[in-house]
C-alpha cells in the first residue's frame, strides 16, 4: 500500500485559503511594517537623534500587530534600548549594517550583542532578530515564529531543527522549510510568489480548526472547485437516495459531466462501479437496454444474438456487488428519444422492488428483471440546444433535477476559485466571463461557462483563440447576431470595461485605508 504524503493534506487545506484574505491579513501588514522599519534602519544608521524613539515607536510595535512573542519581550527590549543605547545601537547597526553580509552573519552579529538576561531562549531571540531583517526585504526575510514552524513541520513530515539549535541554525531551517513549501505548493497547482506568502499561510494554518477531519464530500467539492461545496454535494447524496436518479441541467461548460464522474466514483468506491453512456439521436432501446445484434459464427454463417446493453450490464454488476453502490451516467440524456431508449424501464425507475418482462424476454426462458436497488442513474442534459426535444412529464416525475447554471451555486465562482488556485495572472478571466454573462441574462440557458478556461495551460493567447473560436461562435448562434453581437462580445472592449471597474474599486479602497492601520491577524 502506498503510504500518503503529507505535504497533499497539508497544501490541500492550504488551498482553502483566500488569496485575498492572505495578501489582506498577512502579507500587507508585514509590508506596511517593513518599510516602517527601513524608516527606523536609516535613522539607527545615521545615528539620528531621534533613533531611539523611532525604534520604541516604530521598530519594535506593540499595537495591533506584534510580531515579537511571547509578549514579555517587547517592553524588555524597549527597557533595553532606553537603558543601555550604546549597546542596542551597536546591536542594531550590526545586523541593519549596509555591508555585503548574509542573513546568518546579520543574525549572529545581533544577538552576540543581545543580552541573553533581556531576551531568553534562542526562538525569541530569533524572533526579535528576524523581525528586524525585514528592514532588508521582507519578502525574502519574512519573521519567525517558533510555535508556527513546528506545527508545520510537523503536519507535513518535515522535521524539526535539532533541539540545541541556536538562532542561525533555527532561521536557516525554517528559510529551508519555506523553499521547500513554494516547491511542493507549485507542484499541486499552487502558485506561492516568495517567502512571504508561503510564511503568511504558515501563520494562518496554526488554528486547530483549520486541522478538523474534513468530511469526504467536502474533500471531493474543494477539488471540484464547487461553490458552498459541502452543502451541495451532500444535497445530490440525498437525492440520490430517495430516489435512485437524478439529471444534472444547464448550459454547456458548466461541469456537469465532469461533477457526475467525480462524485460517481466517490460514492462508489471504485471507477470500475461506473458506467458511462452518450445519448444521441440514433441512439435506441437495443443500444442502451437489450437487442439482437449481427453475429458471425465459427463456421462463417451470419446471424443474430441477443446482447445486454450498458443498463443490463451496469445492473447485473450491481447484483453481484449488492453491498457496494453503482451509478450509471447517462450524458446527454435529452438528446435521445426518451421514451423508445427506456421502454418499459420508465416503470422500474418508480418501481424499483417490481418486476416486469423485458421486451425481447418474451420469447425466451429468462426470468423476469428488476433494477437493483444499489444502482444509481445520474444523467446530463444541456438546456442550451434548442435541437434538444423536451424531457416529457413522466421521466421528469421520475428524476430529481439539479441546477447547473453560471451564476447560481455551485458553479459560480468556480472559475475564479480555479485560477485563484492555477493561474493568478489570469483572474481577469473571470471578470470578462462574468461581464459577458450579464449581457446574456435574457437568455439565461447562453451563459457562458467555465469549463471553457479551465486548462492547465491557458495563457492570454489560447484565452483570445478559445474566445474566437468556441464563445464567439456559441453567443453569435444562440443571439442570432453578426457585428452588433461580436461588437458587444468583443474580448477587448470587455477587458477594457473589468479593468476600468476594478481600478475604480481600487481606488475607492485606498482612499479608504489612507490611515496608515493595519490588522491583527499574526496570532
Amino acid at each position: 500500500m502506498v503510504e500518503s504524503n503529507p505535504w497533499d493534506e497539508f497544501i490541500r487545506r492550504i488551498q482553502r485559503i483566500d488569496p485575498a484574505q492572505l495578501q489582506r491579513d498577512e502579507v500587507d501588514p508585514k509590508v506596511y511594517l517593513s518599510g516602517r522599519l527601513k524608516e527606523v534602519r536609516e535613522a539607527v544608521l545615521n545615528e539620528d537623534a531621534d533613533w531611539q524613539d523611532l525604534v520604541k515607536k516604530k521598530g519594535i510595535p506593540s499595537g495591533t500587530y506584534p510580531i515579537i512573542n511571547p509578549r514579555y519581550a517587547q517592553p524588555r527590549l524597549k527597557d533595553w534600548v532606553e537603558e543601555f543605547p550604546n549597546a542596542a545601537l551597536k546591536a542594531l547597526q550590526a545586523i541593519w549594517t549596509k555591508e555585503e553580509l548574509s542573513d546568518s552573519e546579520r543574525i549572529l552579529a545581533f544577538v552576540e550583542q543581545l543580552p541573553w538576561d533581556v531576551i531568553r531562549g534562542a526562538g525569541t531571540r530569533l524572533t526579535v532578530a528576524s523581525q528586524f531583517l525585514m528592514a532588508l526585504d521582507v519578502e525574502q526575510y519574512p519573521p519567525y515564529r517558533t510555535e508556527a514552524f513546528r506545527l508545520a513541520y510537523d503536519r507535513t513530515g518535515y522535521g524539526r531543527p535539532p533541539g540545541n539549535a541556536d538562532e542561525i541554525a533555527l532561521y536557516e531551517h525554517a528559510l529551508g522549510f519555506l523553499d521547500r513549501f513554494i516547491g511542493e505548493a507549485k507542484n499541486r497547482g499552487l502558485e506561492l510568489r516568495h517567502r512571504l506568502d508561503a510564511q503568511g499561510l504558515v501563520w494562518m494554518s496554526q488554528n486547530d480548526e483549520f486541522w478538523k477531519p474534513t468530511p469526504p464530500l467536502q474533500v471531493l467539492a474543494e477539488e471540484l472547485y464547487l461553490t458552498e461545496p459541502e452543502g451541495f454535494l451532500h444535497e445530490i447524496n440525498a437525492l440520490l437516495d430517495d430516489k435512485k436518479q437524478v439529471i444534472f441541467q444547464g448550459p454547456p461548460g458548466t461541469g456537469k459531466t465532469y461533477v457526475a464522474q467525480a462524485l460517481a466514483k466517490h460514492l462508489a468506491g471504485s471507477k470500475d462501479r461506473v458506467t458511462l453512456v452518450q445519448f444521441h439521436p440514433s441512439y435506441a432501446y437495443e443500444d442502451f437496454v437489450q437487442g439482437f445484434r449481427p453475429k458471425v459464427s465459427e463456421d462463417g454463417q451470419a446471424g443474430f444474438e441477443l446482447k445486454d446493453g450498458p443498463l443490463l450490464q451496469a445492473a447485473e454488476r450491481a447484483k453481484e456487488e449488492s453491498d457496494e453502490r453503482h451509478f450509471l451516467i447517462i450524458d446527454e440524456i435529452n438528446r435521445g428519444n426518451l421514451a423508445k431508449v427506456f421502454g418499459e424501464l420508465y416503470f422500474l425507475l418508480e418501481y424499483r422492488d417490481e418486476e416486469i418482462t423485458l421486451q425481447y424476454q418474451r420469447d425466451t426462458d429468462e426470468g423476469k428483471f428488476s433494477l437493483p436497488s444499489n444502482l444509481y442513474i445520474i444523467g446530463t442534459m444541456n438546456t442550451a440546444d434548442r435541437s434538444i426535444a423536451l424531457v416529457d412529464a413522466a421521466l421528469r416525475r421520475r428524476f430529481y433535477f439539479v441546477e447547473f447554471h453560471p451564476d447560481r451555486v455551485p458553479v459560480k465562482a468556480v472559475l475564479r476559485k480555479w485560477l485563484e488556485a492555477k493561474h493568478r495572472n489570469m483572474e481577469w478571466v473571470a471578470d470578462v466571463v462574468e461581464s459577458a454573462n450579464k449581457l446574456l441574462e435574457d437568455d439565461r440557458h447562453a451563459a457562458i461557462g467555465p469549463s471553457y478556461f479551465m486548462k492547465e495551460t491557458l495563457d492570454e493567447g489560447m484565452v483570445e483563440r478559445i474566445w474566437k473560436h468556441s464563445v464567439l461562435p456559441y453567443i453569435e448562434e444562440r443571439r442570432f447576431g453578426g457585428d452588433e453581437v461580436s461588437d458587444d462580445f468583443n474580448l477587448d472592449k470587455l477587458k477594457v470595461n473589468v479593468q476600468a471597474d476594478s481600478g475604480s474599486a481600487d481606488g475607492e479602497d485606498d482612499a479608504n485605508n489612507q490611515d496608515g492601520g493595519v490588522n491583527d491577524a499574526s496570532d
